[in-house]
């Protein structure tokens, strides 16, 4: 999953401390200042336990594993069921089968907002992701199978020779230019396309777009109810992997308990 809504810089506190932070706003040109760190003052320095659990803990690696090993178990089950020869899986690639936190990671360390995508160019193009745990074995069960596999994601169109490269690196299979579908049309107007000419039987992202443009424009209380809806796809045609780094629920409000703090003496 890509292009979130930002969320540092929008504050007048953050405003008033931009020169301090770092947290340049761009010049006319849409250039930024030399960021200067300062993760005390920082407003992007909010995503670091969750960029900590999803890079660092060993509860991210067993849930992503256990993701695409019953995502494997149910892909089987689907091609036998199937009575199309021309099945297909769908899915993302960021933060749903390669790992990026290496630069969200850089980018809050310089106090910058990873989430304004300004960075992810040189990423594409020279950094090195790494593929999420159990997701390039997936891959291969499904190449196995004779199931072919899309590859849809909001990473850039011109830098799609980078990104086919990094997917060959990480033995990704069936990676090629009618199956890498990079940023342009929609995510569902390019899953149409695919399903004009396949049986989809299986769809994997880390957000809920991934699966369904009716959550692409949907508030957070909409997509709630549509995940109600929408609950006998998860865990068999649809498999979401986690991602507390960046989302549409970046700016919600937090839930409190109204009683009086407390604490032992």
């Amino acid at each position: 999953m890509k292009r979130s809504t930002s969320i540092a810089c929008t504050s007048i506190a953050v405003v008033s401390m931009l020169s301090v932070a770092g947290c340049a706003a761009p010049d006319r040109a849409g250039t930024r200042a030399e960021e200067s760190p300062n993760p005390e003052n920082c407003a992007v320095q909010e995503h670091a336990m969750g960029l900590r659990w999803q890079q660092q803990s060993a509860e991210a690696q067993a849930l992503q594993s256990q993701t695409y090993r019953i995502a494997g178990e149910r892909l089987e089950e689907k091609v036998k069921q199937a009575k199309s020869k021309d099945l297909a899986v769908i899915t993302d690639l960021d933060e749903t089968a390669i790992d990026n936190t290496k630069l969200l990671a850089r980018d809050m360390t310089a106090c910058h907002d990873y989430s304004v995508w300004d960075t992810w160019g040189q990423w594409e193009l020279k950094g090195s992701p790494s593929a999420i745990p159990g997701a390039a074995e997936f891959f291969q069960k499904a190449d196995e199978l004779g199931v072919s596999i899309y590859y849809i994601s909001d990473r850039t169109e011109e830098n799609l020779d980078a990104t086919i490269a990094s997917l060959k690196d990480l033995d990704f299979p069936q990676v090629s230019k009618d199956q890498v579908m990079l940023l342009g049309l929609p995510k569902e107007e390019r899953r149409t396309k695919i399903q004009k000419e396949h049986k989809v039987i299986m769809q994997l992202g880390d957000t809920l777009h991934d699966f369904s443009g009716d959550y692409a424009n949907a508030h957070l209380d909409q997509q709630r109810q549509l995940v109600e809806k929408d609950a006998k796809h998860f865990g068999d045609d649809w498999f979401i992997l986690p991602n507390p780094t960046y989302g549409s629920w970046e700016d919600a409000e937090l839930d409190k308990w109204d009683a009086k703090l407390e604490t032992k003496k």
